[in-house]
């Protein structure tokens, strides 16, 4: 099924919904509007409630998805301890990035677009997932000094993000996994702890080199 295109003329004026005149378009055109407006009215919060909190609070992990000035995307993982991810308040959450990150590609993007989305998923108790949408900021380690000292690991900054939509990533898709114990090597440096050459990149870029 072909779709029309998106223009300026086409497209819906934004109500004061959640969502992206895309997302909107689309609704209309695909004849979901009613489905999409009983979830953000259900649904979406511009803030974290108090079971959203304390979900934020038990999770290890988050996916961070943010994008360039030009829009070009960037989606890395973020992962420790049960807590490492803190709720301030209602509107505002804050996670660290610990000693080990070099490349610097979410930071980056941030500092040319501070909006980011965060999804958060709970693949061993509820199989359910939450994501938060809004803006973001580098933060210096000594403005959140009653998080560092809680911190096993090294913090060389945070990043606060301004909630601005809050809400479910349903159930029905999310694959049941069984925790495990492992050693985790925060922070090395060795490359083979690290990964290696997993993906055979390097060895093939040499090769290609050498041919």
């Amino acid at each position: 099924m072909s779709l029309p295109e998106l223009t300026e003329t086409t497209s819906p004026d934004r109500v004061e919904q959640p969502g992206s005149r895309g997302e909107h378009f689309l609704q209309c055109a695909l004849e979901t509007s009613d489905r999409a407006t009983r979830f953000y009215s259900d649904q979406v919060l511009d803030h974290l409630n108090p079971v959203m909190a304390a979900f934020v609070g038990r999770m290890e992990m988050a996916f961070i998805s943010t994008a360039d000035a030009d829009g070009e995307c960037d989606s890395s993982l973020r992962a420790g301890a049960a807590g490492f991810l803190r709720v301030v308040d209602s509107r505002t959450l804050v996670y660290p990035e610990y000693r080990g990150n070099g490349v610097m590609a979410s930071l980056g993007n941030i500092m040319e677009n501070p909006h980011v989305g965060m999804l958060m998923v709970d693949f061993t108790e509820d199989l359910i997932g939450l994501h938060v949408n809004g803006g973001a900021r580098i933060a210096a380690v000594e403005e959140f000094p009653e998080f560092a000292d809680l911190e096993e690991r090294k913090v060389e900054r945070w990043v606060v993000v301004t909630v601005e939509e809050a809400y479910i990533h349903c159930r029905k898709h999310i694959p049941r996994m069984v925790p495990v114990d492992r050693v985790r090597e925060w922070g090395t440096d060795d490359v083979r702890r690290k990964g290696g050459d997993f993906f055979e990149v390097k060895a093939r870029k040499r090769a290609q080199v050498d041919a």
